[in-house]
């Protein structure tokens, strides 16, 4: 019986511990749903009122950051933006949304690296995320905010986008991270 009662409670606490978790990874808000297909910052915020859609940051970037935020920014700083694209598998096939990780490494190899460069926009690095192999990780760099909204105004314009876009139209999931280098950065 006391067998019994110990196997019953290690099983409720096993239960209860996977209850909690998926609890926490529900009720966990997400970043974004949007693709590299997402619009620059001011039509973000606009598309950022449905909900579950991450709004894009209009807070400063890059140099002379003023303020609490801008005690430890390099006053030379860039602007840089992380961006994670986790492609979401459960929306393969729904729609026009087909490919995988794979399909995302094509359209970057095929010209979305070109697209940026010819905008304005300077790509630092890519990689490929081996703890979640089905996400891409890449580092923008713009002299300040307002050559980022220029330089994503004009990539979405771009025709060479739009064929990329619709040639790999990857369902994605993205986290957008925006930041300055601290005054002590090597790279700045």
């Amino acid at each position: 019986m006391k067998k019994r009662l110990i196997l019953t409670g290690f099983s409720g606490m096993v239960v209860g511990v996977a209850l909690a978790s998926l609890a926490f990874r529900v009720l966990t808000p997400r970043n974004v749903l949007a693709a590299p297909q997402a619009a620059p910052a001011a039509e973000a915020a606009k598309a950022g009122k449905a909900k579950g859609k991450q709004v894009a940051s209009t807070a400063p970037c890059g140099p002379n950051i003023p303020g609490e935020l801008g005690v430890n920014t390099a006053k030379d700083s860039r602007c840089f933006e992380l961006r994670f694209y986790r492609v979401d598998p459960t929306r393969d096939g729904v729609g026009q949304f087909k490919g995988g990780i794979n399909e995302l490494h094509k359209r970057f190899r095929e010209g979305e690296l070109e697209v940026f460069k010819k905008n304005g926009v300077d790509v630092m690095a890519v990689w490929q995320n081996l703890d979640e192999p089905g996400t891409l990780v890449y580092l923008l760099s713009y002299k300040d905010r307002a050559a980022r909204e220029a330089g994503w105004a004009a990539f979405n314009a771009d025709p060479k986008w739009t064929e990329l876009r619709l040639k790999y139209f990857v369902p994605l999931n993205s986290t957008i991270t925006y930041m300055s280098a601290t005054d002590y950065s090597p790279l700045k």
